[in-house]
């Protein structure tokens, strides 16, 4: 998978947008995409080394896969217990990272939603 193909995923999600929010900080920050529903960031990854994706999930399900599989790590700057970075290319198909992606828009999605359906 490459970044083009991946972007058009996240963007064939319901309400999704991107940004580079981070370049602000540092120049260094500029390639970082972040993909937004509900104007919340729901994942991440390095335009520049496509090496992985950031994503949020359920900390139940991110300590197994840090027990289960190698090519997850911490993110660096964001809650290892609610989010996780998933390694394209290793022990984890892509197919099973594009789930996690979609987990993790449906997380965020749900928890930022609920108030704009209230009376």
């Amino acid at each position: 998978m490459d970044i083009e193909q991946f972007r058009e995923y996240c963007l064939s999600l319901e309400g999704v947008t991107e940004k580079t929010p981070f370049g602000r900080f540092a120049a260094r920050f500029n390639s970082i995409l972040v993909f937004y529903v509900c104007d919340h960031m729901f994942c991440m990854v390095n335009m520049d080394y496509f090496t992985g994706v950031t994503v949020k999930g359920e900390p139940e399900r991110i300590a197994e896969l840090h027990e289960t599989r190698s090519s997850c790590s911490v993110p660096k700057n964001m809650s290892a217990k609610y989010w996780i970075e998933l390694g394209w290319g290793g022990d984890i198909p892509n197919a099973d990272i594009l789930e996690m992606v979609r987990n993790s828009y449906e997380i965020v999605k749900a928890k930022y939603s609920r108030g704009k359906h209230r009376p």
